[in-house]
């Protein structure tokens, strides 16, 4: 297969991240005899600093002509609240080009790493659960003001918004264990009370065999630490798929373990890791690349149409980490860590 894959490395650890990946995607073109043409473009601060935009038109048409787009991360304090131009805006304009409204955040336990975990193995053992969050609509999207003694953020959604939504929540689950959470506030908001409307429509209707159930966000927070095995597909709408996901990652041990995926009414996805970018560490050779690394395999599979290549790199970051690879996020107290490099030279063995 030949296949063009747009690189946006990003700012603080997003090039170190991103580069263990290309490694692996370089490496599985050639074990499987695909060739991937991998186009590194700018994007987020550092195109900012660059261009004055965080998504600057070439690379946004470079975005558009690929099959698939693997982002690092984006961000910092250089480009903080009230910097005149930000990153965020840049993600939020990518996804809306790319037509990316549902975002997979699959949450599925390593057995290697149930004591990386600060959550009791005996809670999170066998957990396998995955995340589908609205990402095109919402408070994020909504009209905005500001003024000197008050500021609005408006949450709107749309009946076609949450139902598309829905489908792809019950399509993942007809493949699963068959059951929906919807998690949403509809106690005191009336796009809550939307969702929870509509999406028991769609389900109902038009999946057999696929139950439902709805929970208010807080107790949803609450259930994903005491009994998270309990979920299977949960749905909501974008802020708090946003927050609820970061909790979840605890329970993988680390934000840095986790992949996610957006995508919409055709294969072109945009996958990146669920983690920021730590600026903090940045270019010290340290950070976690396995969440991008994971997110490669959701390009090849959701994308590509490539299932064999992305369990080739699942079982190869398994593999790495059952021979105990360890990066500091995930080492235990005490314990030497790999850097980025070594961790990716360890799954590339794997692999």
């Amino acid at each position: 297969m030949k296949a063009h894959i747009a690189i946006l490395a990003g700012d603080g650890i997003g090039p170190e991240v991103t580069a263990e990946a290309v490694r692996i995607l370089r490496a599985v073109a050639e074990k499987f005899g695909h060739a991937f043409i991998l186009d590194e473009l700018p994007f987020g601060g550092t195109a900012i600093d660059e261009f004055n935009d965080g998504l600057p038109v070439h690379t946004l048409k470079g975005c558009l002509e690929a099959d698939g787009v693997l982002l690092g991360a984006i961000g910092g304090p250089k480009w903080g609240p009230t910097a005149p131009v930000r990153p965020e805006t840049a993600l939020l304009r990518l996804r809306a080009e790319l037509g990316v409204y549902a975002n997979l955040r699959p949450v599925a336990i390593q057995p290697a790493l149930l004591e990386a975990s600060p959550i009791k193995r005996e809670y999170i053992e066998g957990v396998d659960l995955v995340f589908v969050r609205e990402l095109t609509g919402g408070i994020y999207f909504g009209r905005k003001t500001k003024h000197e003694d008050r500021a609005t953020d408006e949450c709107a959604y749309s009946v076609a918004e949450v139902e598309r939504i829905t489908r792809v929540a019950g399509l993942l689950a007809k493949k699963r264990r068959g059951k929906v959470t919807q998690v949403d506030k509809s106690n005191v908001l009336e796009t809550s009370r939307l969702w929870r409307a509509v999406s028991e429509r769609i389900i109902r209707d038009e999946f057999s065999g696929v139950s439902i159930e709805h929970m208010f966000v807080d107790a949803a927070a609450m259930h994903l630490i005491r009994n998270p095995r309990s979920f299977d597909v949960v749905l909501t709408e974008n802020l708090f798929g946003d927050i609820l996901t970061d909790e979840a990652a605890m329970l993988a041990g680390s934000l840095g373990m986790l992949p996610s995926a957006a995508l919409g009414d055709n294969r072109r996805g945009l996958y990146e890791p669920i983690h920021g970018s730590a600026p903090d560490i940045a270019g010290r050779g340290v950070a976690n690349p396995c969440g991008t690394i994971l997110s490669a395999a959701l390009l090849l599979r959701h994308s590509l149409d490539l299932e064999t290549e992305a369990r080739a790199i699942e079982a190869a970051v398994s593999k790495a980490l059952a021979h105990g690879a360890r990066t500091a996020d995930i080492a235990p107290r005490g314990a030497s860590a790999l850097t980025t490099r070594a961790m990716g030279d360890t799954i590339l063995s794997a692999l």
